[in-house]
C-alpha cells in the first residue's frame, strides 16, 4: 500500500479521515493511512481518554509529553489519534482500552485484534 492509493477501514469502505487537529496519521495526513514502512501499525484511530493516555506512558508508550521537535504537541482526553494497534490491543487487554472509531480504522488492525473486539469499543456504529 502506498499513501496516494485509496485505502480501506475494517469493513472493507475507503478509509475516513481521523483528525487534522491535532494532526495524526503515520504520514501525517490526518488518516489511519500506512504502509510497509510502519511498523508499528499506527492503525486504529481512537478517541484517547486520561486511563488509556496513563496507561500507555506507564507502560512506555508516552503520547502526553509534548515534542515539538517531531511536530507532537501531546495527546490530551478526547483527541483523535492514530495509535499503533498492538498498543490498542495491549491496553485492551489490560482493562484500559479507549473508544475506536471503526470507519477510520485501517483494515490491518484486524491482523491485529478480531472485529469482534474492535466492535466493543466502536463509537461509530450501533
Amino acid at each position: 500500500m502506498d499513501k496516494n492509493q485509496k485505502q480501506k477501514n475494517v469493513f472493507g469502505e475507503n478509509i475516513e479521515p481521523c483528525s487534522i487537529k491535532p494532526i495524526t496519521g503515520w504520514f501525517r495526513d490526518g488518516s489511519c493511512n500506512t504502509d510497509k514502512n510502519d511498523i508499528g501499525m499506527h492503525c486504529v484511530c481512537a478517541k484517547v481518554n486520561d486511563d488509556f493516555l496513563k496507561w500507555c506512558k506507564e507502560n512506555g508508550n508516552d503520547l502526553i509529553t509534548p515534542h515539538p521537535e517531531f511536530g507532537f504537541e501531546g495527546l490530551k482526553d478526547g483527541d483523535n489519534w492514530c495509535v499503533c494497534a498492538s498498543w490498542v490491543k495491549r491496553a485492551i487487554d489490560a482493562g484500559h482500552g479507549c473508544k475506536i472509531y471503526l470507519r477510520k480504522t485501517h483494515i490491518k488492525t484486524l491482523e491485529i485484534m478480531p472485529f469482534e473486539t474492535l466492535k466493543k469499543y466502536a463509537v461509530d456504529i450501533s
